[in-house]
């Protein structure tokens, strides 16, 4: 008995020394403002009682038949112990909800609910030195089990179980590393219980809920790899993780987005490129308004707060509060700088039900005709309804959801001459999205290389049937995005993808836009030329609606000047117009450019052209953009 007894002490020493070390850290590193920060805490201080019990309970078991005083110390212990030991799976349940993200107060009445079993094992523990329904001493003053203890192991077994449930039924939300330390806690717990169970001397239990609960405690609170450590607050990958768990665990969550809009202003005043010392003025002054665990950094001057438990009016007093202090100055460095920033609000999950959609709200570029500082509700249609276009565009390619229309071309005296390539998209769940939608979108998110190769590929499958050349065209015009006209390598893929399918280069022209040619004319001049070298054609788009650099057009070489519709329309409605399109004809003719106008869709209008002596007319008159089929029956 006596090594039992002294291997028991030993066992709660070790017990005693392990939650001291782990609640000596928690309260050093400051985990404990969040919920499962003060679960976890909660329970460190029912394993030190259990094992400061456990001590006292050793060390005065010999002396207990000899001395009233000591016998009644070894009572006293006992009574801690149960006290507190019956309160502990209760409260591992509510934390592991926490870890999940399931938050008890959207459901206080089931909560309490849950709490039924708890509360009827304590009382049953608190009542005992009355009833004796848990424990008694017989005469010798030995312990004495009684069936009490039986039910508070079936209500522990149950809060266990329900934790696990959870855990299950939760199982995707949970990170890698959540789901692999909360099963191994467990693991060790119930061990730990299962060796007390089997072996009553054998008092291991509250030490291998002590080494239990160390491994979530490294694993679980501690955060480092979810802080941005120069600013300390939250980092993306915390947001995306915990925006998911919101998702899935609250009926309703306020979200705020802060974003700073003039950081090259504060860089060039500050002389500095450490956006940082920005965001950690800014998160700091957030921190006074709201709980630091509430505050993420997704990107440089993109903060983002998820607000708990707070309705529509204690959300409206946060913004107004956040907004009022952007009015004002901030000192950063030497500096006091006026930050200029858009506050976003949406409701999870009503308005972000994604992931997705709370990293696009964070990160996504703002209309250049922004008038507000707060956007709600409507003012946030565009930015939700961009996300959509942007998930519709990533999913487009797998989903056959773009496809390749052509707008005929004709010669001046009505024959056919070619056509142009346009894209267009039809989403299982959008619907039609017009170009002006979905290409910026694809541009933004770098998808536009893939649709473009797309594009080609369809119009050198199209040219390789031979049917165009039975119909007499004479090129299929292909529209060039500047995003991928500015990437390394991009005439040699070109020139790859036409070779690897076989068409003549030059029965395909490329398009490009007057204002792209003018923005960078050195690098498209080169893209031409060797475009131009290895035969294929190519064209001006939209002439006259962007920078008009004559001198670059006439350097580029081009092959067809395409006037923009705009400037047809005009000339029938005014005289200044008119001159303006006589002007320009007669300008392209000098510089012996060939010339196709845009936009012919009334008889006069081709008759002003038939005067002027263009080459090419395209416009509804002849036919609107249609699928592949409905061209080539057309023109058959």
């Amino acid at each position: 008995m006596f090594d039992s007894i002294q291997i028991a002490l030993g066992f709660n020493i070790a017990a005693f020394l392990i939650c001291a070390v782990n609640l000596v850290y928690m309260h050093i590193h400051g985990y404990t403002e969040k919920t499962n920060n003060r679960l976890f805490l909660a329970m460190l201080y029912i394993l030190l009682a259990n094992a400061a019990s456990g001590i006292v309970t050793s060390l005065t078991y010999e002396q207990r038949l000899v001395s009233d005083t000591v016998f009644f110390a070894n009572k006293c212990s006992r009574y801690i112990y149960f006290v507190s030991h019956t309160a502990l799976a209760p409260i591992m349940y509510f934390y592991v909800a926490s870890i999940i993200g399931k938050s008890m107060r959207e459901d206080r009445w089931g909560t309490v609910r849950k709490c039924y079993l708890f509360i009827f094992s304590e009382l049953m523990v608190l009542l005992n030195p009355v009833f004796g329904w848990v424990w008694y001493f017989n005469s010798n003053r030995e312990f004495c089990r009684n069936w009490g203890e039986i039910f508070i192991y079936f209500s522990a077994a149950v809060y266990v179980a329900m934790s696990l449930l959870f855990i299950i039924f939760r199982w995707k939300v949970l990170a890698k590393k959540r789901k692999t330390t909360l099963i191994a806690c467990f693991m060790m717990v119930l061990v730990g219980v299962l060796l007390q169970l089997l072996f009553k001397s054998f008092k291991v239990e509250v030490l291998f809920e002590a080494i239990g609960f160390t491994g979530a405690m490294m694993s679980l609170e501690n955060e480092d790899d979810r802080m941005n450590a120069s600013v300390g607050v939250y980092n993306r990958q915390a947001l995306g993780m915990d925006v998911e768990s919101a998702i899935h665990n609250y009926s309703n969550l306020q979200m705020v987005f802060v974003r700073v809009i003039n950081k090259d202003v504060v860089n060039r005043i500050t002389r500095s490129t450490n956006i940082a010392v920005t965001d950690q003025t800014v998160c700091e002054y957030l921190k006074t308004v709201v709980p630091k665990y509430s505050i993420y950094l997704s990107n440089p001057g993109n903060i983002a707060l998820m607000l708990y438990h707070k309705d529509e009016k204690q959300t409206d007093e946060i913004v107004e509060q956040i907004a009022e202090r952007f009015q004002r100055t901030w000192k950063i460095g030497d500096n006091d700088i006026l930050l200029n920033a858009v506050i976003m609000r949406a409701e999870l999950p009503r308005m972000v039900s994604s992931v997705s959609d709370a990293l696009y709200m964070a990160d996504s570029p703002l209309p250049e005709e922004l008038d507000k500082v707060i956007l709600e509700e409507k003012d946030l249609d565009y930015l939700l309804r961009r996300a959509a276009v942007e998930a519709a565009v990533s999913r487009g390619l797998d989903e056959g959801s773009f496809e390749v229309y052509y707008q005929p071309t004709y010669n001046i005296d009505g024959s056919i001459h070619g056509a142009e390539a346009l894209l267009r998209m039809n989403d299982k769940e959008l619907g039609k999205l017009f170009p002006d939608e979905f290409i910026p979108v694809a541009e933004y998110t770098g998808l536009i290389d893939e649709i473009d190769d797309f594009v080609l590929r369809e119009v050198c499958s199209f040219i390789r049937t031979g049917k165009p050349e039975e119909l007499r065209m004479e090129c299929i015009n292909v529209n060039l995005s500047v995003v991928q006209c500015m990437k390394q390598g991009f005439t040699d893929h070109i020139i790859d993808i036409v070779e690897t399918e076989g068409v003549e280069k030059s029965f395909i022209n490329f398009e490009i836009t007057e204002s792209v040619s003018a923005s960078d004319y050195k690098l498209f001049s080169r893209v031409v030329k060797e475009l131009k070298n290895a035969g294929f054609l190519f064209s001006m788009d939209d002439f006259g609606t962007g920078y008009s650099n004559i001198a670059a057009i006439f350097s580029l070489n081009l092959d067809v000047i395409k006037i923009d519709k705009s400037i047809l329309w005009n000339a029938e409605k005014s005289e200044a117009g008119k001159i303006v399109l006589e002007n320009t004809v007669r300008m392209m003719k000098q510089m012996r450019k060939k010339i196709l106008v845009e936009g012919v869709e009334t008889k006069e209008q081709i008759e002003i052209l038939e005067e002027l002596g263009v080459d090419y007319l395209q416009g509804f008159y002849f036919s609107k953009p249609v699928p592949l089929k409905e061209l080539v029956e057309k023109l058959a």
